[in-house]
């Protein structure tokens, strides 16, 4: 088949370009390079560096396709409080415009990565018939462009799936970033033999999947007659970490001698998140085949091959007062 990936430049892009050419499918992709590289680039790909808001450019890429993957965001969570115009702009009228345009070229089916973010405040693990409940602009332009794709495609009668990763980690993500990536952030510091920084007690629970144990399920969503029209959480909802527990894990992979620095909470985070994964287990045969601990030990190899880098604070914050972070206004990564 031919498929199209958007965010093809940047680490789950990529992973599911590998995954695709390996399989034998024609792949072609594009990027904005707000967040992407073109080192990830896979070199049988037929690559574009442009925008998704591009809309025009978006029905010629996806001319003959038939399945369009939509990853590319500009995946800033607690960054879209403090810069809502750029994230809303890249998630939910980018969505908009490749939606409008693979349905406009008859795709067979989009897969569209959502966010975690979703949920917001809600009891834990997250199942995916709770009511979203946003906390954040980025959360809310996810959900904003959920619904229009149930929207378009139940009007124009295409197949799309909706997936909910959460919180992807492994080799090829970003580490240069000071507005996302909180292990790779630390690894990035503590290999530069700096305190990692962390945001009020550190007590704020996550899990963390691997990139591998999702993109099979990516690569199912893509393909299934099972998966039409649903909505599933793709990740563990095993090895539920603090923040704290993260940054020690990390440390100790590192033979680090750990003292983070804390700082206030940031605006809107939400304490507890995870999701249930049952129904990624019934539909799609998701299954853990990574550990926390192993995981980070990829990454951790990945960052050192490459080498510890300075950040790189390349997005502007567009409202600046007493609740912005300081890490991000006096640039303290």
């Amino acid at each position: 088949m031919k498929i199209f990936i958007s965010g093809v430049a940047g680490f789950l892009g990529s992973h599911i370009a590998d995954a695709m050419i390996a399989d034998g499918h024609q792949v072609v992709g594009c990027d904005s390079m707000i967040g992407g590289s073109l080192d990830n680039v896979p070199g049988a790909i037929d690559f574009h560096q442009v925008d998704c808001n591009q809309f025009d450019t978006m029905v010629r890429l996806t001319a003959d396709c038939d399945v369009v993957y939509h990853c590319a965001a500009t995946a800033y969570e607690g960054l879209s409080v403090f810069s809502p115009h750029l994230v809303t702009q890249n998630v939910f009228s980018a969505s908009v415009s490749l939606f409008s345009a693979a349905i406009h070229n008859r795709v067979k089916r989009i897969v569209f990565c959502s966010s975690m973010a979703r949920y917001g405040v809600n009891q834990v693990p997250f199942r995916e018939s709770y009511a979203a409940k946003p906390e954040d602009p980025y959360g809310i332009a996810k959900v904003a462009a959920e619904d229009v794709l149930r929207n378009l495609c139940g009007v124009h009668g295409i197949d799309y799936t909706i997936a909910v990763p959460h919180n992807i980690i492994g080799p090829r993500q970003k580490y240069d970033d000071p507005y996302r990536n909180v292990a790779a952030i630390m690894m990035n510091m503590m290999l530069q033999s700096r305190q990692p920084i962390i945001y009020g007690d550190g007590q704020q629970k996550r899990c963390f999947s691997f990139v591998d144990d999702c993109v099979y399920c990516l690569k199912e969503m893509a393909f299934s007659p099972k998966v039409v029209g649903e909505t599933i959480n793709i990740g563990p909802d095993e090895e539920f970490v603090s923040v704290l527990e993260l940054a020690e894990t990390i440390a100790n992979l590192l033979q680090f001698n750990l003292d983070p620095v804390f700082v206030p909470d940031r605006p809107q985070e939400v304490k507890l998140a995870t999701c249930a994964s049952d129904k990624a287990r019934e539909l799609l045969g998701y299954r853990t085949s990574m550990s926390l601990k192993d995981g980070l030990g990829q990454m951790i190899d990945y960052i050192r091959a490459r080498g510890a880098l300075p950040f790189k604070y390349h997005l502007d914050l567009e409202i600046i007062n007493d609740k912005t972070p300081k890490t991000w206004s006096q640039r303290l990564f």
